[in-house]
């Protein structure tokens, strides 16, 4: 049913409160063909757990359309992979338990990330060591103006880092109704990344499994994310930026500590990339707060909403980061957090 000016604060991680022009929520592919002729087909916003976006106004002149498309189900199977097919309105965290749960191996990495299945492959998510781009098979995706439905393979979606052809190319062309992931019957463990090595050893554990890990990854994640229903915020705000090998080793002359990690390509070292938190941190922003916006005590690289932040508020801390950032280390952070005006 379309609601008039409705207001997505409970819908969005930053709790900003903002009134939408209109709203409705759909829960299958009927639904949403039932929806689309109502309303106007360009200025729709799609919306799963709201948790990558920051809305900037008071009002968002269009319409949400809040996907609730459930449901979890192997496709295929074969001597080494699990195919498994989820519906974009699960909720990532949930269908990375159902994967434990029966031994679906490759996103264990992935746990406790916030927000929707179908959000998974449009930012091409990642932490500790894995992207999305990793175990993703395909996508169905119902385009807004032809009303068809789109199967989308590996090569179609041109993953890049926190990136698909979904955020450049197709932009709000397409809502995304499923994603089927390729996943291992025979794990591949990576615990080289982030502290899961050291979390894994104050755990006491000695033999590996992807619950184990999961469990390390939502151990870190809980000791340094705050939570959104306690503080709104919407997780990692900005990207970690890459820097040739000559800019890296003039910011390694001066700040002998700082973290840099080896970008390959075609087998060749190309570059490195910083981690955004630790310039945030070294600038001496983490912590800080301007009335009810502010950056994380705990992790620099997440801005908080402490209670009844404009998200222009929280926009322009994050430009005066930017510029602080880029006086100081001459490197230009981009923003993960999709700008919804």
């Amino acid at each position: 049913m379309l609601q008039q000016n409705v207001s997505l604060k409970p819908y969005n991680t930053f709790g900003i409160d903002v009134v939408a022009k209109q709203y409705a929520e759909f829960n299958d592919l009927r639904e949403l063909e039932m929806l689309l002729p109502l309303v106007d087909k360009s200025n729709i916003l799609p919306l799963g757990g709201g948790s990558n976006v920051l809305f900037t106004n008071n009002t968002y002149n269009g319409t949400v359309l809040k996907n609730n498309i459930k449901g979890i189900q192997v496709v295929n199977e074969t001597e080494d992979h699990f195919y498994i097919k989820a519906g974009s309105g699960e909720v990532w965290h949930r269908f990375v338990m159902h994967c434990i749960q029966h031994d679906y191996a490759g996103i264990e990495n992935l746990a406790l990330i916030p927000g929707c299945v179908g959000a998974s492959p449009m930012q091409n998510i990642g932490a500790y060591g894995v992207e999305i781009k990793d175990v993703f098979h395909s996508l169905e995706a119902y385009h807004i103006n032809d009303n068809v439905l789109v199967s989308f393979g590996l090569d179609d979606c041109d993953f890049g880092y926190r990136e698909s052809v979904f955020k450049r190319k197709l932009k709000n062309q397409f809502i995304i109704s499923s994603v089927t992931f390729k996943l291992s019957k025979t794990p591949q463990f990576k615990t080289e990344y982030g502290a899961i090595r050291q979390e894994l050893d104050k755990m006491g554990i000695h033999e590996l499994s992807i619950k184990a890990i999961s469990d390390a990854v939502i151990n870190i994640r809980s000791s340094k994310l705050p939570d959104p229903a306690k503080i709104g915020n919407a997780g990692s705000f900005f990207k970690n930026p890459v820097v040739s090998i000559a800019h890296y080793e003039t910011l390694k002359a001066v700040y002998p500590e700082i973290p840099g990690y080896d970008i390959i390509e075609n087998g060749m070292l190309t570059g490195k990339k910083l981690a955004a938190g630790w310039l945030i941190e070294k600038a001496g922003w983490k912590g800080f707060r301007q009335n009810d916006a502010g950056v994380h005590q705990l992790q620099a690289l997440v801005l908080v909403n402490y209670a009844n932040a404009k998200g222009a508020e929280i926009l322009e801390l994050s430009a005066k980061i930017i510029d602080d950032i880029y006086s100081k280390f001459q490197v230009r952070l981009e923003r993960e957090v999709n700008i919804i005006a």
